[in-house]
């Protein structure tokens, strides 16, 4: 067990502490500001911590320190030590890869072009990130069509002149140093083009090839203006494929994050010199627990601590008290200043917003890829407006069904990833609530619900809960009613200790569904035509539908017992052959003796019994 009297010696310094559990391996790797006071809030009032912390904490046996001069020292200290030991307990990236990048090496006399997995310090041009080595090559191959750049392995000067020309220069899409041996200045010129183009400089590019085209047409060079033309068309089509994130030629990055569950997606734009190069998605495990800040300060600390390319200016979509030390500890990686901000309007809040999007596609594409489940968009967008804090795998709706009070049901129905699953449908028979209360009688239909739940988690568990008729519990409860219905509701779950989300579906004058309320009064409004709105409508008509049908059938059968019951002769067991022989009611009424008599043991007293008690009345 963890010695406690070694925190009263703990130093007021800045640094890294490094938990550890019985077996001596590093679970955890954290930096203070002042390491006493850090590690006394680990193993003082325990109850106030995170599930995730306690966990922690519990399995804590010894923990070391390193002192370090200042806070930017413990934070480039601590992402090395994350990034060795891989603790347990710290938030890690499903990856670290390095991002692919186009080299050009403009020292050499004739500069070639290149793919390069990092960024040296060798004087060479880089350009990127890009998300792959596919888009690298792709990128590599429309710039040395444009500039008809050698793609083999020819070394210049040397090979000049001494190859024959291959198919690559019989198609125009090389100059063919090999064969034909060019000036280091023409080159020269030719790379120029491409750096201009690699660096988003298409306009001036289009200037200059389109001036060349107009001197090489009054020369009467055809060819050759013909082929300008061509690299000018099939620049304005890569031209069209960029977004333009801004007019300005910027360099900055856009972090957005989507949480979902214990986990949550990230998504990173790449824009260089003002045009959107790239992205980059990633998933980060076991986040539950962690708040915003942390969970980007932890996020901006491992992703750019193996980054090459790191922009003057990162954006990002939560709000963390360590942008700052961030800030500083990429200014002393980069050489210059860099920022990190949380925008709160204007464009870049946009962006952040855009960013954020494109993480919770992420998250739906991750559901319905790994989940094994028909996961919906609606039930995505549905937890997202209703704030819920896991995915609502299953819904439950409830509603009541009656006649002035009389013959009361309860009806529950079952969506699951925005499907209905009619086979766990399940109605109640209202018994002690009276005079039509639609309150009492939803308050008795759930906590029956529940309870028959505990009764069969309380079973064994060696096979009984395969015919289980009420697990697994909701995830999400939808009442047909407003907001007495919800609060009684709400008050019922509280009593019964069960911890899940619940709202009423609540419908316009026009008996339409107009959005959904909380136990507290709160309306939340639904756009109309969107996709969680439309399942809301469809759970609601369901609902309904399928209570209105079983209050119809018990009324129908009340009906039908009723009417026979004053019949004398006619019993219980009777009065089923009746209706298994003639099916209704209307049948038996418009049966004659003969008919009557033909049903199995029937005799013909009771069947002139039933044949007069009809007539008589009609």
């Amino acid at each position: 067990m963890l010695d406690r009297d070694l925190l009263l010696n703990l130093p007021e310094e800045p640094g890294v502490y490094l938990m550890k559990d019985k077996n001596h391996h590093i679970i955890y790797v954290g930096k203070a500001k002042i390491l006493k006071n850090r590690l006394k809030q680990y193993f003082t009032a325990v109850e106030n911590h995170t599930p995730k912390v306690r966990a922690m904490v519990s399995n804590v046996a010894d923990f070391e320190y390193i002192i370090t001069d200042s806070e930017i020292e413990a934070l480039i200290l601590e992402c090395n030590l994350i990034k060795k030991h891989k603790p347990y307990y710290n938030i890690l990236l499903k990856d670290d890869k390095h991002y692919p990048y186009i080299k050009i090496t403009i020292r050499d006399e004739f500069p070639r072009i290149m793919l390069a997995r990092k960024m040296m310090k060798d004087g060479a041009k880089y350009y990127g990130p890009y998300v792959s080595s596919a888009a690298v090559r792709e990128a590599i191959d429309i710039v040395s069509k444009l500039c008809k750049l050698p793609t083999c392995n020819i070394r210049m000067p040397r090979d000049m002149g001494k190859r024959k020309v291959c198919l690559h220069a019989h198609i125009e899409q090389c100059i063919a140093p090999c064969a034909r041996p060019i000036t280091q200045e023409a080159y020269r010129k030719l790379i120029a083009y491409a750096c201009s183009f690699l660096e988003g400089n298409h306009s001036e590019l289009l200037q200059t090839l389109t001036k060349d085209m107009e001197t090489a047409s009054e020369q009467l060079e055809f060819e050759k203006a013909a082929l300008l033309r061509d690299k000018i068309n099939a620049i304005k089509k890569i031209e069209e494929r960029q977004k333009i994130i801004s007019d300005k030629q910027t360099d900055e990055d856009i972090v957005g994050f989507y949480r979902q569950d214990n986990k949550t997606f990230g998504e990173v734009f790449f824009v260089r010199r003002g045009r959107l190069i790239g992205r980059h998605s990633m998933m980060i495990d076991k986040t539950g627990d962690v708040t915003d800040g942390a969970l980007c300060s932890e996020f901006l600390k491992q992703f750019y601590g193996d980054c090459d390319d790191i922009p003057p200016r990162i954006y990002t979509c939560f709000v963390s008290e360590e942008h700052d030390l961030i800030s500083q500890w990429l200014t002393g990686k980069t050489g210059r200043k860099t920022v990190v901000k949380c925008p709160i309007r204007g464009e870049k809040k946009k962006l952040t917003d855009m960013a954020c999007k494109n993480a919770r596609q992420n998250a739906l594409d991750h559901l319905l890829k790994n989940s094994g489940q028909n996961v919906s968009k609606a039930v995505l967008d549905l937890k997202e407006k209703l704030n819920l804090s896991k995915f609502p795998h299953r819904i439950e709706s409830y509603d009541i069904s009656h006649t002035a009070g009389s013959n009361p049901v309860a009806s529950m129905v079952v969506f699951k990833d925005g499907k209905p699953a009619r086979s766990q449908y399940r109605r109640f028979k209202i018994e002690e609530a009276q005079g039509g209360d639609d309150c009492q009688s939803l308050t008795e239909a759930i906590y029956r619900r529940f309870r028959h739940a505990r009764d069969e988690m309380a079973m064994d568990e060696t096979g009984t809960l395969k015919q289980a008729k009420f697990l697994p519990l909701p995830d999400l409860i939808l009442l047909d009613g407003g907001k007495g219905q919800v609060r009684a509701i709400y008050d019922l779950l509280e009593k019964i200790d069960m911890d899940i989300p619940l709202f009423g579906m609540v419908k316009d004058d026009k008996h339409k569904t107009r959005g959904v309320v909380t136990a507290q009064g709160e309306e939340i409004d639904f756009l109309k035509t969107s996709q969680a709105f439309r399942l809301i409508c469809s759970i609601q008509e369901e609902v309904h539908r399928f209570a209105i049908s079983y209050h119809k059938l018990l009324r129908k059968k009340h009906m039908i017992g009723s009417v026979l019951e004053e019949i004398e002769g006619v019993g219980p067991e009777t009065r089923k052959k009746l209706i298994r022989h003639f099916k209704s009611v209307q049948a038996i009424q418009k049966a004659s003796v003969q008919s009557l008599a033909e049903v199995p043991g029937l005799s013909a007293k009771v069947s002139k019994n039933i044949y007069n008690f009809f007539h008589e009345k009609s």
